[in-house]
């Protein structure tokens, strides 16, 4: 069995923050220009400890609107706006079939939540393993017999946070294939520290950039803390009528309600952006597909089986526009935070009228 290679990668750090002197009309040229460039640079990463002074600081409602903007009528776009909006609450799906969405790439979803099978001459590595032992046999055993795919070939599942619908079949795999199961060392002690049900047991760490091989596929594991203290998003080579893409998946999606922890999210989100742009990323999956218009992709590949065209390659500009719109709509929720704690004079008249009279 091949052990996971360890490369660490320098934690990559964004060039480019606003200044105090930059004006609200400034920021929204920008923001315009960023909306319709075609390359990648003008959605470069910005500071994560950037803020512009409080005279010409941006509304959560400037940063929302932006990254409306900047998603446009793009489903995969708007759907992870929404994703990230306050209140959002997410759907239920209905559990689609399983389906290679490339040559070496299979979803295995129960609608919430799924976990990607990246299949290799040398076995498979699995991303999340569902909710429970139920769910690891019915949906990702069978699912994988279905594609032609043995299961007794998992090698790794590779976790990307310490959730129990990402790690709750993930022992179950372990001692039914030998598979190793890997987290980042924080989110090993999340899971100790809260117990969970179908906790697997603490097998192998994830360092921060590490190259997982197998077979001749490699793996690139990001730490991208936020979500949870370790979560990780994996960059990894998709196959498609004879091309070699490279994908993303966002191991995280929920924004965490601590603004220390938004920030903590955004700043991974910027690093990753940077690694995400260097690697060539042209593929954007998610473990949830309801977020991303993943599952209306699922059908649209299902239905047209020989088609040239993958609706999972958005193109590098587009990947980076996605995780442009994590970055600003991560920006909006800390300063939605910020409003909240510190309310204006205006807000508090507002607040005031609208209470008068109140019972």
């Amino acid at each position: 069995m091949n052990e996971p290679q360890t490369d660490p990668i320098r934690p990559a750090t964004a060039e480019g923050r606003p200044h105090g002197a930059l004006t609200r009309r400034r920021l929204w040229q920008l923001g315009a220009a960023a909306a319709v460039a075609a390359g990648t640079a003008s959605l470069l990463p910005e500071r994560a400890s950037a803020e512009p002074s409080p005279a010409t600081a941006p509304t959560a409602q400037d940063y929302y609107d932006r990254a409306a903007e900047l998603a446009g009528d793009n489903p995969v776009l708007t759907g992870i706006v929404g994703a990230l909006t306050t209140g959002y609450t997410p759907p239920r799906p209905p559990a689609p079939a399983p389906l290679r969405i490339f040559d070496n790439v299979a979803v295995l979803s129960v609608g919430f939540v799924s976990a990607t099978a990246i299949l290799t001459p040398g076995g498979i590595i699995l991303i999340d393993a569902l909710d429970n032992p139920d769910e690891a046999e019915q949906y990702i055993v069978s699912g994988l017999r279905s594609l032609g795919a043995d299961p007794s070939k998992i090698k790794y599942v590779v976790v990307t946070h310490g959730h129990g619908d990402h790690f709750g079949g993930a022992q179950y795999l372990a001692d039914q294939y030998g598979a190793r199961v890997m987290m980042a060392p924080a989110d090993w002690d999340l899971v100790a520290s809260t117990n969970p049900a179908n906790a697997p047991d603490r097998d192998l760490d994830i360092a921060d950039g590490q190259k997982l091989t197998l077979g001749r596929t490699t793996v690139t594991l990001n730490h991208t803390p936020g979500h949870t203290p370790g979560t990780v998003s994996p960059i990894f080579p998709a196959h498609w009528r004879g091309r070699t893409h490279t994908a993303m998946l966002w191991g995280g999606t929920n924004p965490p309600a601590a603004t220390a922890s938004k920030e903590t999210y955004l700043a991974s989100a910027l690093t990753f952006a940077s690694r995400a742009r260097r690697a060539g990323v042209d593929v954007e999956v998610s473990n949830h597909a309801f977020a991303d218009y993943g599952l209306e992709r699922m059908e649209e590949l299902r239905s047209a089986p020989n088609g040239r065209e993958n609706p999972f390659v958005v193109g590098a500009p587009t990947a980076q526009r996605f995780m442009k719109i994590v970055e600003t709509m991560l920006r909006g929720r800390i300063a939605e935070d910020q409003q909240a704690a510190t309310p204006t004079a205006t807000t508090l008249a507002a607040t005031s009228a609208h209470t008068a009279g109140c019972c």
